[in-house]
């Protein structure tokens, strides 16, 4: 198998997997729902959820009635998935050494991890293991802070905190699919739920953060207690907003270009 390196940033959420799990949204049924209707999944479709972490989209998935794998390459985060949903449904393996046969799936999905890929590799494991007319979903999940009093303050130690960052500097997922091509022009649909919260809830947020997982153990702490101090003392909403993205393409059939080169080369 492929061995793959992690980008730096990623490899942090090993150490922050219980924060992941408490701090993390969860995704509810109408954000699952429209993912399977965009996807014209049937009931029990064969799904696999790449880059699973603790399995906040694997339990969703599995409770809408798909028959749901999912990879993660962590052990912290994978043990929590295994935990939740069952060690039968989770492998060891990353996006760009998929472990799963050709074809075996009819949809993929991506939680807040397609930024994080080597992207042309990921893309051609990914139309490897989907079956033709299967799909991909990659889904970017945002937390509305605006109905609280430190959303601004909190923004601002974040931004100062953050380096370069594939999500916010990185080309969008779009261009990486047409770039492969064997896909259909990739979409977008948006769903906004609401969530309970917490300050607690928010905190463990902001303590999975990359970056922030990333500092220097006593510049960390020191950003964690400004971050704390700012949550704590203001005004927190008992509900939030979750704006949930969900990018769709469709596998074509046939052989794409990139398929045929790699073919070529295995050839000579």
């Amino acid at each position: 198998m492929r061995l793959v390196r992690l980008h730096p940033l990623a490899e942090q959420f090993a150490s922050v997997a219980g924060a992941y799990e408490a701090g993390r949204p969860d995704y509810a049924p109408a954000v699952v729902g429209a993912l399977a209707a965009e996807l014209e999944l049937d009931s029990h479709a064969a799904v696999l959820d790449l880059a699973a972490g603790t399995g906040k989209l694997t339990r969703a998935l599995l409770h809408a009635g798909l028959d749901v794998v999912a990879v993660e390459p962590q052990a912290p985060l994978r043990d929590l998935l295994a935990d939740s949903v069952g060690a039968e449904r989770v492998r060891d393996g990353t996006a760009e050494a998929i472990p799963l046969a050709d074809a075996s799936v009819q949809a993929v999905t991506v939680a807040d991890a397609f930024h994080w890929f080597d992207q042309p590799a990921a893309l051609a494991e990914i139309r490897r293991v989907t079956r033709p007319g299967g799909g991909l979903a990659v889904l970017t999940t945002v937390p509305d802070w605006r109905g609280t009093s430190w959303a601004q303050a909190v923004g601002e130690v974040m931004r100062r905190a953050r380096p370069q960052h594939p999500h916010f500097d990185g080309p969008p997922w779009q261009e990486a699919v047409r770039a492969a091509g064997g896909w259909r022009e990739p979409r977008e649909i948006r769903v906004t739920t609401s969530q309970p919260t917490s300050p607690d809830v928010i905190l463990q947020y902001l303590a999975s953060v990359s970056w922030i997982a990333a500092l220097s153990g006593a510049e960390r702490t020191d950003t964690l207690a400004r971050l704390a101090g700012l949550v704590s003392t203001g005004e927190t909403p008992a509900e939030l907003p979750i704006h949930v993205t969900i990018g769709i393409s469709t596998r074509l059939p046939g052989t794409s270009a990139s398929e045929r080169r790699r073919a070529g080369s295995d050839r000579r």
